[in-house]
């Protein structure tokens, strides 16, 4: 993984029952997106922003920037990097294991952003000793772990050789299905449509794979990429793609269930991605936190 050359974001310790684990927080996200700058649309002149004194109109320097918490009109308390640390020196150092609880019991939606953990100098033999246990387990760990302004909840367990501390959302922070907008739509009947939710089963049985995450690669970016190099040889054109190059996607309104079914199960799964379909299907893998089992 590369650990010796990563910045840690903290250094603090991993609490286990009495054990504390010395350890260090890294980042475990490496998105691959496509930078695009912001141009002036007239002459593709790069845009610039500039952080600006309301109140005077000049440019701020970082140097010169606070962070404040407004406690009424144009008046605040000012809180510096290690005013934030000290409202609670050991929640901002520290993972706190709280309990542990089976893995499946989480619902996927409230998983967020992963981190990894690795432990500092001299603590390998108890950091080797709570992912091993962890991963013969079949549970995880709930902590709670304080990341810039925040506390979060957090699922620890193991991946690979390593431990993650993967930020878990608040009950609060999740709309439920009605908040959202969700149209409810219930359940049939038992008994009815019986040969429809056979033929759903069938399909999905049919369509199964294992997770091999190495399969699956941004294709829109590769299709975008395609675009620039073809507009870079046109020496930067501006020109839109024709209709006939563009493929449209056309909403289609499913007018009988039963033959749509039947059409899917006798053709090739259309909705895995290009690089995944030839492969041939398995059996037995049970996927859970993003992990294989």
């Amino acid at each position: 993984m590369g650990l010796g050359m990563a910045r840690a974001l903290w250094k603090g310790t991993l609490g286990f029952g009495l054990v504390n684990i010395s350890v260090e927080l890294l980042t475990a996200g490496n998105p691959d997106e496509l930078d695009l700058d912001l141009l002036d649309r007239r002459d593709h002149a790069r845009i610039g922003y500039q952080k600006i004194n309301k109140s005077t109109g000049m440019v701020v320097e970082n140097a010169d920037i606070v962070r404040g918490f407004a406690i009424g009109d144009d008046k605040y308390v000012v809180l510096s990097a290690d005013d934030l640390k000290a409202a609670n020196p050991k929640a901002t150092q520290s993972i706190d294991i709280l309990g542990f609880v089976a893995e499946a019991s989480v619902p996927r939606i409230f998983y967020d952003r992963p981190y990894y953990v690795s432990p500092l100098k001299g603590s390998e033999r108890a950091y080797a000793l709570l992912r091993d246990a962890l991963d013969t387990s079949a549970q995880l760990a709930l902590a709670q772990i304080v990341i810039h302004t925040r506390q979060h909840v957090a699922a620890v367990y193991p991946h690979e050789s390593a431990l993650v501390v993967q930020l878990l959302r608040y009950e609060v922070d999740l709309k439920d299905p009605d908040t959202a907008g969700v149209k409810a739509v219930p359940s049939a009947p038992k008994g009815s449509a019986s040969r429809e939710r056979a033929m759903a089963d069938q399909l999905i049985s049919s369509m199964y794979m294992d997770w091999e995450p190495g399969l699956f690669k941004d294709t829109y970016r590769e299709d975008l990429l395609k675009l620039v190099r073809q507009r870079a040889k046109k020496g930067g054109s501006k020109t839109a793609l024709s209709a006939s190059s563009q493929s449209s996607a056309k909403q289609t309104k499913v007018i009988d269930l039963v033959a749509a079914l039947q059409k899917s199960l006798g053709a090739a799964p259309a909705s895995e991605p290009s690089s995944a379909s030839k492969r041939v299907r398995k059996t037995g893998t049970r996927v859970t936190r993003g992990k294989v089992a």
